[in-house]
């Protein structure tokens, strides 16, 4: 199945990984996103993790979100994702509606089921037990944000009913997305995910394909299809820079990946590369890597981030701009305001 979905929308992701201190991560991907607004980006997403700092650096995104609903203006600000059964579901559903407030209505929020099995331990929980959480809770978010009565007579204040159409839920698997698509919710796809042993080489999009096959038929009459593609993507003015980078930051998290349940057969740079299913070198290279990836093509947001080759601040700063001005375009993103049109606030980053 297909689906026309043009003209796609432009993210920014990151899950806070910058090599540095706590609070050098916070200050450098705050400006990393007012560069991406300044450079017309629609959105920009922020992953949530918890305890381990070299998986991702942020546990709290709506309080990230909130700093960063006061320094721009313009572009869309996003979880990508809250680890919804490691949350209360209504301090969620009242943090998110407050934020919406005061962020002018430029809140999305993706959910997701959570991390390591480990993580859930602090919260009470076992991780067997993430789906059923998952479910309750996001029952509840919808039931308060909808204004409907909560435990002991109590509704929401403020109400949100408008969140309930910018709900998105990330999955790697067929009954995820037709669980999104049933709910009518926005579907995230993972820049990676493990293969099937039986076959170490799949592309990544003959496993996500099947995903938006069945999100799109689950899809409820008259509901409008969103469906973020995400990518990793690092973009350089010069070919082996780009892969200088590339091999450092993807050496530093083999350990890591195939933990998580990835396999890596060989040990070249390409070979890193192709396991990471990352996007690398010069705007010709990426386009025409990105453009062979036939799930990309179907998406209605594109949505990139530098993990995990995890560049120095200033390029990925770089990387922002190749690809706003020729990476994306070549990929059916249009830009919707001239830049000097926007407001500002690069030159305070």
């Amino acid at each position: 199945m297909t689906y026309p979905v043009q003209p796609k929308r432009l993210g920014f992701f990151s899950r806070v990984l910058d090599q540095t201190d706590p609070a050098t991560r916070y200050r450098l991907v705050a400006e990393q996103i007012i560069h991406a607004e300044k450079f017309g980006f629609d959105s920009a997403w922020i992953a949530q993790h918890h305890f381990d700092g070299e998986e991702g650096g942020l546990p709290s995104p709506l309080v990230f979100l909130a700093e960063l609903a006061a320094r721009t203006s313009r572009i869309r600000l996003g979880t990508g994702v809250i680890t919804l059964p490691m949350e209360n579901a209504v301090r969620v559903a009242e943090d998110t509606a407050v934020l919406d407030i005061l962020s002018n209505g430029r809140l999305e929020i993706g959910f997701g089921t959570g991390g390591t099995p480990a993580a859930f331990l602090p919260f009470g929980l076992r991780s067997a037990d993430r789906a059923a959480v998952y479910a309750e809770s996001l029952k509840t978010v919808r039931d308060a944000w909808a204004g409907r009565e909560l435990e002991g007579g109590n509704r929401l204040y403020p109400d949100a009913p408008h969140l309930l159409d910018r709900i998105w839920q990330a999955t790697f698997s067929v009954g995820g997305g037709e669980r999104a698509g049933r709910d009518g919710d926005g579907l995230m796809l993972s820049r990676t995910q493990p293969r099937q042993p039986e076959a170490p080489h799949s592309e990544l999009w003959e496993l996500q394909n099947p995903i938006i096959d069945t999100y799109l038929e689950a899809l409820p009459d008259g509901r409008e299809p969103r469906i973020l593609g995400s990518r990793s993507l690092f973009v350089a003015d010069d070919r082996k820079e780009a892969l200088h980078f590339a091999d450092l930051g993807l050496r530093r998290s083999v350990e890591r990946f195939i933990a998580s349940g990835h396999k890596i057969t060989g040990t070249t740079t390409e070979d890193l590369i192709n396991a990471f299913d990352v996007h690398v070198g010069t705007p010709d290279d990426v386009i025409a890597s990105l453009k062979a990836d036939t799930a990309l093509s179907r998406v209605t947001d594109l949505v990139f981030q530098v993990h995990s080759v995890d560049p120095p601040h200033e390029h990925i700063l770089r990387s922002l701009e190749l690809t706003a001005t020729i990476v994306a375009p070549a990929l059916g993103w249009m830009r919707q305001a001239p830049l000097h049109q926007e407001r500002r606030l690069a030159a305070t980053a």
